[in-house]
């Protein structure tokens, strides 16, 4: 079982990068290879994407949820997918992100792309493009602002 954990700082207020967090559905805009989210209810997800050149769907469960702070996840079934992001001012108008991200490889490319470092830049990237996403927009999408 392999874990990434990366951080970046974006130029917002907590709460609306939170916020944006919170709309799961625009994570195609930003994170490489998801096709689709899906909000099935409060604290469920369903997840399209590519991995590792293999089409994937699986559903996720927010454990954890609490506003301008973190949000937890962990997939229902199959193998392990499971982490944490966490939100933290930086000043003013800045916020830190981290991300955390548990998951387990399938197959001698998964393992291969893990080895060779793919799935860290993959979420770098991703952190890099959500943060171009929200400072571009400068405002959420939406927000959801619930407890779990």
């Amino acid at each position: 079982m392999g874990t990434v954990r990366k951080s970046i700082t974006v130029d917002l207020p907590v709460t609306t990068v939170y916020n944006q967090w919170t709309q799961f559905e625009d994570f195609p805009e930003f994170m490489e290879g998801v096709e689709s989210v899906t909000q099935l209810d409060d604290t469920r997800l369903h997840w399209v994407a590519e991995i590792g050149g293999t089409r994937r769907e699986w559903d996720a469960q927010i454990v954890d949820q609490t506003p301008d702070t973190r949000i937890a996840w962990q997939a229902i079934g199959g193998k392990t997918n499971a982490g944490a992001v966490s939100f933290r001012q930086a000043g003013p108008q800045r916020t830190e992100i981290e991300l955390q991200i548990d998951y387990e490889t399938e197959g001698l490319k998964e393992k291969a792309g893990d080895a060779l470092g793919i799935i860290d830049r993959r979420v770098e990237g991703d952190l890099e493009r959500f943060k171009k996403f929200i400072e571009s927009r400068g405002a959420e999408t939406g927000a959801w602002r619930g407890n779990v």
